[in-house]
């Protein structure tokens, strides 16, 4: 799954520790996220879009 969670990180000016401690999971778990390596839970994914001020359907996209 795709994801532009990086950019919307940087865009509002939090690092990954950052993300990571809002959102309750660890920097690692964010930076995996971010380079596709895993896919958040649904309860994590809504806690990312809460937190980078957007929604699901924004920072996911299927990959074809």
């Amino acid at each position: 799954m795709k994801n532009i969670i990086k950019h919307r990180r940087k865009e509002l000016g939090f690092s990954q520790d950052e993300l990571a401690k809002k959102c309750g999971v660890s920097r690692q778990t964010i930076n995996a996220i971010e380079n596709n390596k895993y896919d958040p839970t649904l309860s994590l994914a809504f806690k990312l879009s809460k937190e980078l001020q957007t929604t699901v359907d924004k920072l996911f996209e299927p990959e074809s």
